[in-house]
């Protein structure tokens, strides 16, 4: 063999590296791939319409007043849609991979602040499912009093975890049904104008009560926004589906400010529906308010259990995915084991551990004791997106 020879080979093994990776990337993929409506605005949109809206917003009203319960609102959705400004500018200048903000975090400042924030982000995904569950009950022992709280929880979460494990598809599939439900509940709410008598005295600015839970032993401004706060991150539902997206340089951003923009404004319509409507004492101390409400009750209920579902739901895909990225970039303890996937392409390992996660979770028993565990991971992961964005500026 020639000397020429011997040095070619370096050069010409460098090359085929290169070309079969292009190919990987080049090459379509056998898994099916979502779009802007499907993939991002519709789990999104769903997200935020939650839990939330449906059993906490009336007690958001009941303690801060209607002055101070449209500044928490436009508080918490100021955060959200500056983080997705964010993530839209990131996402439409550098190529995202499985994993959503954790993918853009570590790509811009390395794997290792993406490591510290990808884990709190993924637990955040994962209690979340735990709170959705536990509004999900809420509505189903409004129809069934007799049930046993417990076994509601545990037969929502198997429901769930078996459509979660089955396939992506069939989940998103069945929000397509969701998202009619929850229009039909805000068309019922809508239509209660027309038939409920309004309040004399509107409580401009509350006094901060508390909870029935606690006794009513009394609350603060911060406080009662760390409660509502989660329901304005659901912007993470379509980011977290980055990997399964055709085209996530254009349906992250357009999917998510729009279900930003929509969402805003149906807050802001029903904390002043509910303020005008409903004395103070009732929103305090009645969570299912908007059933009592609305002009048909049974719409809002089918809308709360369809909308908790869907949020569970989309956080049990999305979560897996955040574990999954993180195990395929060698950040946690025996990595290989979460990068395991299923014939669909569906994160099995990492489904099971968050699975684990969520029963663990539903042992606290309470929405309003996980809200603000949420609302403090989604702080952290918001802030970082946005120091991406002053860094990659600069």
């Amino acid at each position: 063999m020639s000397k020429d020879s011997k040095l070619e080979r370096p050069a010409n093994a460098d090359r085929a590296v290169q070309k079969e990776v292009k190919e990987k990337i080049t090459r379509k993929p056998s898994r099916r791939l979502f779009g802007t409506f499907s993939g991002v605005f519709t789990p999104t949109l769903l997200t935020i319409l939650g839990v939330i809206m449906y059993l906490r917003l009336g007690w958001l009203v009941g303690n801060a007043g209607l002055l101070g319960a449209l500044l928490i609102i436009s508080l918490a959705f100021a955060i959200t849609f500056c983080t997705g400004l964010s993530l839209s500018s990131i996402t439409t200048n550098i190529r995202i991979g499985t994993g959503g903000a954790f993918s853009v975090i570590s790509q811009s400042l390395g794997l290792e602040v993406g490591g510290s924030v990808g884990i709190p982000l993924y637990l955040a995904q994962a209690l979340a499912v735990s709170m959705y569950i536990f509004g999900f009950r809420a509505g189903w022992l409004w129809i069934f009093p007799d049930h046993a709280p417990l076994l509601v929880d545990l037969g929502t979460f198997v429901a769930l975890f078996t459509i979660a494990f089955i396939s992506t598809d069939l989940a998103f599939k069945i929000q397509y049904v969701i998202l009619v439900t929850i229009i039909a509940s805000l068309i019922s709410i809508g239509a209660s104008v027309f038939t409920t008598s309004w309040v004399e005295n509107v409580q401009w600015w509350g006094t901060f009560p508390g909870s029935p839970e606690t006794a009513f032993q009394g609350a603060d401004f911060w406080v009662v926004f760390a409660v509502f706060f989660p329901a304005a991150t659901g912007i993470m539902a379509g980011a977290n589906m980055s990997g399964d997206l055709q085209n996530p340089r254009k349906s992250i951003p357009v999917g998510t400010l729009a279900a930003i923009g929509i969402c805003f404004v149906v807050y802001i319509l029903l904390a002043v529906w509910l303020a005008m409507t409903t004395p103070t004492e009732e929103l305090l101390n009645n969570y299912n308010v908007m059933i009592d409400r609305a002009a048909w009750g049974p719409a809002v209920l089918a809308g709360l259990l369809g909308a908790t579902f869907s949020s569970a739901l989309s956080s049990l895909v999305g979560s897996p995915r955040i574990l999954q990225a993180l195990g395929e970039h060698r950040i946690l303890p025996a990595s290989n084991w979460f990068t395991v996937r299923t014939a669909k392409g569906e994160p099995r390992n990492a489904l099971l551990l968050t699975g684990a996660i969520v029963l663990l979770a539903l042992m606290l028993r309470n929405l309003n004791a996980i809200a603000p565990l949420i609302t403090m991971f989604f702080l952290v992961t918001y802030a970082t997106i946005n120091v991406v964005v002053l860094i990659e500026q600069r």
